[in-house]
């Protein structure tokens, strides 16, 4: 039992709007404290953030999904800065989902390469980022782009394990061929079969789809796997097609249910079942990865001055410099606005 109280005294989960119900998964999964923040919205439009718990010499693990990132980015970059000024000794992003990974080159002259500058961004404001199964695309892996140590955790022994309690006799689909080596992974976990679509992309919503003839593995239940959900037009492909070669409506698992637009609403009428793990809050929310986030948290020695980049602390205030941050309200107008010279 000390030892629970102690790490509970010395790390902070802090969740960023939107995540509070994964944070406090994670809180309880791992028996820390689980943190509060206030933040709002000026009438220009500039983000107001107030840590109301204590951070001091605590790892504060700020908690956001960065599903759709850029209306909260600059929050979480205030909530990291403020943590640091506050005293905390380490301050983590754990992003369940992260984004910008997409645009991993120029494809067009003038490109803005953003998985680069996103990476940047953050490298600059955290000491650690923990997330599941990004999407590498051309990079090998997340420290091709990061400067700081990343944990890449992967969900697909989880969707594996819910597909073999929850599905009888499934056949596992793969969306493409690059997702082979994926889904033969949780086939073979299952006991299950395995087969892929082709995927011919002519542009961001315009996507054919191939089906292999699946007619040997007729009477089982096809099973869509995919890392993301983002469009969903090969889901909902593939699932339109499935039927054509006498299957039932295939059950979908996926690890990031993003469902752009109405997506879901499309994808939905066509399947058994749509699940996806709880990276991005959704309905379709089943698998939790709290535990997974937990155990990596856990695990690794945090406190390893090779691990963590210690920056340089503050400059302390004075009483003088303390007193006027105290008595200057954050919504009034700086006193050089009022036209003494």
């Amino acid at each position: 039992m000390a030892e629970k109280t102690q790490k509970k005294g010395n790390r902070l989960i802090l969740p960023l709007p939107g995540n509070e119900g994964f944070a406090r998964r994670l809180a309880d999964a791992g028996d820390w404290e689980l943190g509060a923040l206030e933040t709002r919205r000026f009438p220009d439009g500039e983000t107001y953030v107030r840590i109301l718990s204590d951070v001091k010499e605590k790892a504060v693990d700020l908690v956001c999904t960065l599903a759709r990132p850029d209306d909260g980015f600059l929050r979480s970059i205030f909530t990291a800065d403020a943590a640091r000024d506050l005293g905390a000794r380490q301050v983590n992003l754990i992003a369940p989902y992260l984004s910008y990974m997409r645009q991993d080159r120029r494809f067009q002259a003038g490109e803005a390469v953003t998985s680069k500058s996103f990476a940047r961004l953050v490298s600059s404001s955290f000491d650690r980022l923990v997330t599941v199964d990004p999407h590498l695309h051309r990079y090998a892996a997340l420290s091709a782009l990061y400067t700081i140590p990343t944990d890449t955790l992967h969900a697909a022994p989880l969707l594996a394990d819910w597909i073999a309690a929850e599905v009888e006799k499934p056949l596992i689909v793969g969306p493409d061929e690059e997702s082979e080596q994926w889904v033969s992974a949780i086939a073979e976990r299952v006991g299950a079969p395995h087969a892929v679509l082709r995927k011919i992309r002519h542009g961001d919503r315009n996507v054919d789809i191939a089906l292999p003839d699946l007619s040997e593995w007729r009477g089982r239940t096809p099973v869509l796997a995919d890392d993301i959900a983002a469009s969903g037009h090969t889901l909902i492909e593939a699932a339109r097609q499935l039927p054509l070669q006498g299957f039932p409506r295939p059950v979908v698992a996926v690890v990031h249910g993003l469902f752009a637009e109405d997506s879901f609403q499309r994808l939905a009428p066509l399947c058994d079942r749509v699940v996806s793990a709880d990276s991005v809050p959704h309905e379709s929310n089943v698998v939790s990865l709290a535990p997974l986030v937990a155990e990596a948290m856990a695990s690794a020695d945090t406190s390893d001055g090779d691990l963590v980049r210690h920056r340089r602390p503050p400059e302390p205030v004075d009483e003088v410099e303390q007193a006027g941050f105290d008595s200057f309200p954050a919504s009034d107008p700086p006193p050089w606005t009022g036209g003494v010279s």
